[in-house]
């Protein structure tokens, strides 16, 4: 699920992002330092200072921080993040908006009408906007909607991907009354077919493994949102947008957006020197400071986001047995982790108890029962399953139950392992705490399973189901987003079960059963989720803490 730091202009891609920064806490916008506590429950509201186009002064420059320089322009190419979705976001197409309260309608920028004109076969047909343009002047068509699912598809694996869902139920992507008309074709129901296409990209994105994998490597030679690329300067890790010259919609407010690589530790001191416009803010101390800063504003709306621990079950790693991962995630306390980062900030902290619905969702249910913290049956199941203490660790066969523990450098995500470190120390587990910079976590530590267990964030839209055939199903050919390598035939059934069902109620009821087999197979262990806490310029205009809403790029601006 995305960053920290969000520079939504819609929907987004509604393919859960990996992130790597942590905003986990609410701030109190009263005078002085007290920070009053709230909600981390999703809910129907944002906090992005709203203003007429007309308030705003022409111009600009919005000023955004990135945990790491992206390692691709390809947003659902696996080795993207939720840092390449921040940027793409402000120039790509896509094909929904959303509301506050989650509600979606389609996006008018880019199609005049997207209706389900059937549901057996269940066929969508989508009808572009006329003046949607790429930014060389050619125009968006069907072919660009076929090609994009004959890349994400799954069926030719040379494409490196890491999500394929819905896209590979689709049968056919066909010319409807001309070529501004696509009609896609499902060759099996799927329930979240309005998330297909965020974004879009252009054919000779797609149009071969090849090309996918590189023409978007370094750049985005071709966009059609109100920005586009302006420059890429890697010495200096900064991304200039600049407006899009062949954008038929809204004149953008903002001349530019730049987008700069930054420790997150100096994210806070970047906004007091005015250098930069926005940043979330993570633990009390964070909060205070950034409410106390004369010039900056605290907003906040509970995000679709969550912290976790994912352990590495692929063959022939340590925690390859999933009774050992069950044992391992009883014996870490959750809710203390949840006190600790979140007491006196979040009323009542909690932590999070299901992998596929946030709390304040539709759908949300406690379903972790499996790991419920039992320190004391941890100890028993370890030592049943033959991991027996010699001295402070526990060994088997000769390898001592030592977890490497590979996380982003910051306080908080530190802070949250060195208190999982202590619980797994008491039953005999030894947790090894490693963090990295943002630039390569991923692609060299994560990605090619260099770990046990792994912290970051999940974040996504409002399209929770999607996250199931990305992140929890598994396929050793295809892994797409499931970074531990855990999984089962029986959960790849049920999980596609669950998103063929478009009766909602159902498929809710089938999620639940899904992440229920989630918890007991030790895919992960959910911690806490985040109340969306940023720090924003206080003249920052429709932008700030989004919630469930997508934000406008041609609206976003500073006020007079």
């Amino acid at each position: 699920m995305t960053a920290a730091l969000h520079s939504r202009r819609r929907l987004g891609p509604v393919v859960a992002a990996p992130a790597l920064a942590l905003a986990l806490l609410l701030a109190g916008c009263g005078a002085g330092a007290d920070v009053q506590t709230g909600s981390s429950s999703i809910g129907t509201s944002n906090d992005i200072n709203p203003r007429d186009r007309s308030e705003l002064r022409e111009g600009g420059n919005l000023r955004l921080a990135l945990t790491g320089f992206p390692e691709t322009f390809n947003s659902s190419h696996v080795d993207a993040s939720g840092d390449v979705s921040d940027v793409v976001s402000w120039a790509l197409p896509g094909t929904v908006n959303s509301d506050a309260a989650g509600e979606l309608t389609t996006d008018p920028n880019y199609f005049t009408e997207i209706k389900l004109t059937n549901t057996n076969p269940q066929q969508i047909t989508y009808t572009i906007n006329p003046k949607a343009v790429w930014s060389d002047g050619s125009p968006i068509t069907w072919e660009d909607l076929r090609s994009q699912v004959n890349a994400l598809n799954g069926r030719n694996t040379a494409y490196q991907v890491r999500a394929t869902q819905g896209y590979s139920r689709v049968d056919k992507v066909e010319r409807g009354v001309d070529d501004r008309q696509a009609i896609v074709t499902f060759g099996q129901h799927y329930a979240e077919w309005q998330g297909l296409f965020n974004p879009l990209y252009p054919q000779a994105s797609t149009g071969s493994p090849e090309s996918f994998e590189s023409w978007a490597r370094n750049s985005l030679p071709i966009s059609a949102g109100p920005f586009l690329i302006d420059s890429i300067d890697r010495a200096q890790q900064r991304i200039v947008l600049k407006r899009n010259p062949k954008w038929w919609g809204d004149t953008p407010k903002l001349d530019t957006v730049t987008f700069s690589v930054l420790d997150y530790s100096a994210r806070i001191s970047a906004l007091q020197n005015n250098e930069l416009d926005y940043a979330s803010v993570s633990g009390i101390d964070e909060v205070k400071t950034a409410t106390n800063s004369p010039g900056i504003k605290v907003r906040r709306a509970a995000a679709p986001r969550f912290s976790h621990f994912t352990f590495n079950g692929a063959p022939g790693s340590l925690l390859e047995d999933p009774q050992l991962r069950v044992a391992i995630a009883k014996a870490i306390d959750r809710q203390g982790i949840a006190t600790a980062t979140q007491n006196g900030i979040v009323d009542n902290p909690k932590p999070l108890n299901n992998h596929v619905y946030l709390n304040g969702q539709k759908g949300y249910q406690d379903n972790a029962a499996a790991i419920a913290y039992d320190p004391e049956g941890a100890a028993r199941m370890l030592d049943e399953l033959g991991w027996k203490l010699n001295g402070d660790v526990r060994e088997k066969n000769g390898r001592r139950l030592e977890l490497r523990n590979v996380m982003y450098q910051q306080d908080t995500w530190i802070q949250m392992a060195q208190i999982a470190q202590q619980n797994l120390a008491a039953v005999g587990v030894k947790m090894i705490i490693q963090t990295y910079p943002g630039n390569g976590l991923f692609t060299d530590v994560i990605d090619p399973g260099n770990f046990e267990i792994c912290q970051f964030t999940w974040s996504g839209g409002i399209l929770p189901l999607g996250a199931l055939p990305q992140i929890y199903a598994y396929d050793p050919n295809n892994r797409l987003s499931n970074k531990g390598r855990v999984g089962s035939p029986e959960l790849n059934a049920l999980i596609e079960e669950t998103i063929s069902e478009l009766d909602p109620a159902k498929a809710i009821e089938l999620a639940n059963r899904a992440d229920k087999m989630i918890f007991d197979m030790g895919h992960s262990v959910p911690i806490v989720q985040s109340p969306g806490t940023v720090a924003v310029r206080e003249n920052l205009a429709n932008y700030g803490a989004f919630g469930l809403a997508s934000s406008d790029a041609t609206k976003v601006g500073f006020v007079q």
